[in-house]
Formats: C-alpha cells, sequence, structure tokens
C-alpha cells in the first residue's frame, strides 16, 4: 500500500479501466473499457495526482509483487447538501483487480483514504459484492439512487455512515 505520483498515471489508469471491465461488463456499454475510456482516465489521474494537494483529497494504490493492482480515492463530498449534514468525506473510487479479492488489499485502501467519521459513497445496484465490503464498513444504503442518463439500466445507490 502507498500513496502515488505522477509517475504512476499509465498503471493506475491501466487498472482503474480494468476494474470497470471486471465489475461492470455487461452492464455497461463496451466503450467505457476501450482506449478512449483509458485515455480519459489517463487524464484524470494526470489531473489528480499533479495538482496542487489538498488536505482533504487522499490517493492510496494497492501492489502486489511491484505492480499496481488497485486503487482508491477519496475527497470532501462535491455535494453542499452532504457537507451541511455533516459529512466529510466521500469515497470515490476504490477497485481491486479481481485476481487480489478477498486479499485484505480492498480493506487497506478503504482505510488509507477514509477515517472512521461520517462518510459517503455510490456503488451499483448490481453489485451485491461492494455493497456487502461496504456494510462490513459500516455504511448502510439510505434509498437514494441515481440513474445513469446514457445508460438507463445501470443504477447506483448511495451508502451512507454516520
Amino acid at each position: 500500500m502507498r500513496t502515488p505520483d505522477a509517475t504512476d498515471v499509465e498503471d493506475i489508469a491501466r487498472v482503474h479501466v480494468e476494474g470497470w471491465r471486471e465489475t461492470y461488463a455487461g452492464q455497461l456499454p463496451d466503450s467505457s473499457f476501450d482506449a478512449d475510456a483509458l485515455a480519459r482516465r489517463r487524464q484524470m489521474w494526470t489531473s489528480i495526482l499533479t495538482s496542487p494537494p489538498r488536505s482533504t483529497r487522499r490517493v492510496a494504490v494497492a501492489t502486489s509483487n511491484g505492480h499496481i493492482v488497485g486503487l482508491a480515492l477519496a475527497d470532501e463530498p462535491r455535494d453542499a447538501a452532504d457537507r451541511a449534514a455533516g459529512v466529510t468525506q466521500q469515497l470515490y473510487a476504490l477497485y481491486l483487480l479481481s485476481a487480489h479479492h478477498g486479499s485484505g488489499l480492498g480493506q487497506r485502501m478503504l482505510d488509507a483514504v477514509i477515517d472512521d467519521g461520517p462518510a459517503l459513497l455510490w456503488v451499483a445496484k448490481d453489485n451485491p459484492r461492494a455493497q456487502s465490503f461496504y456494510r462490513r464498513n459500516g455504511f448502510t444504503l439510505d434509498g437514494t439512487e441515481i440513474i445513469d442518463d446514457d445508460v438507463p439500466t445501470f443504477v447506483e445507490c448511495r451508502m451512507v455512515r454516520s
């Protein structure tokens, strides 16, 4: 487990897209996992890892045999209502390549990017494994859902921890 830097962009982008493929194949269109998706993730991670540090942003990568196999990103919530309700941290991404599921790396990444305080995250409705993992970490579904405008069959559910 470590904090990444700009030299890790390519590997993080690759793991992010592969994590999406493993998690959402059949739920999202194939364009979510193609070369353009990889380019978008490179751009996203370049921006994150080269922008001035913020005390609220936490990024961690999991490694195995010297290779990045997972990533996690948390920051303050974007939504003012969430911040007003006392939620100070939001998990924006946590992906671990499936070959490493059950290894404890997912838990270590979560612990590296959020503390035990109030937090929220969005999880695919059709991702019971992730929902179970987050429930073990004190998160509960609060009934709030959003539907992707481009993929109306893809529903995300909000989970919160007080």
